[in-house]
């Protein structure tokens, strides 16, 4: 069981792509191979193979890395399933993970959202989504702090706010208020959800 998720770059064509492609690349190179784990395709569209368990996380820490950078987002589809055929690159894989992946990614203009899931299964599919829409509420309006604040404490979430404030060089209280307007509770609280879908499903 793997999870595959397909997105693009919101606005890309406004910004320069030095910009955002280097914070692109890294965090990527960090997941795996390049070709074999991730690929970045038709200037601002990109695939990437992650474990299951780590899914959710990844789309939700490439959204804030991205929304770093005033004026960007990106848009993902999340496809969660079955590998039944590894290539040479992620793009010439299959399996049901892939199909839902792009199949999802695919409907999200048409739904303008920008983030949607499909895990196979009726009721965990409606209730995550739905659970997503409401966070996008809040996600899609993340000024550059709030989606620094919030890449940070998915970087390293057992970091204490006295350890944040100083990589940031600003007061704890600055940073319990940006953590407070990203509503980085309710992120966790998310990821904490998707856990439990997991396990439910796959049990």
């Amino acid at each position: 069981m793997i999870g595959i998720i397909t997105g693009d770059i919101i606005n890309s064509g406004n910004n320069q792509d030095s910009q955002w492609i280097g914070i692109l690349k890294k965090y990527l190179a960090r997941l795996g191979k390049p070709g074999t784990d991730w690929e970045i395709y038709r200037g601002d569209e990109f695939q990437v193979r992650v474990p299951v368990e780590n899914t959710l996380r990844t789309a939700i820490h490439l959204k804030a890395l991205v929304k770093t950078i005033k004026g960007l987002d990106v848009r993902i589809g999340i496809g969660i399933g079955e590998e039944t055929y590894r290539g040479d690159t992620v793009s010439e894989s299959n399996g049901p993970a892939y199909q839902r992946s792009g199949r999802t990614f695919n409907s999200l203009r048409e739904q303008k959202l920008n983030m949607a899931i499909s895990f196979g299964y009726e009721r965990p599919d409606i209730t995550l989504n739905l659970m997503l829409k409401l966070a996008l509420d809040f996600m899609d309006h993340w000024s550059t702090v709030s989606a620094e604040i919030v890449a940070l404490a998915l970087e390293r979430p057992d970091a204490s706010q006295k350890t944040t404030a100083k990589q940031l060089n600003i007061q704890q209280s600055a940073v319990s208020q940006r953590q407070k307007r990203a509503r980085l509770d309710l992120v966790f609280e998310l990821l904490a959800y998707y856990t439990l879908t997991l396990k439910e499903i796959y049990k």
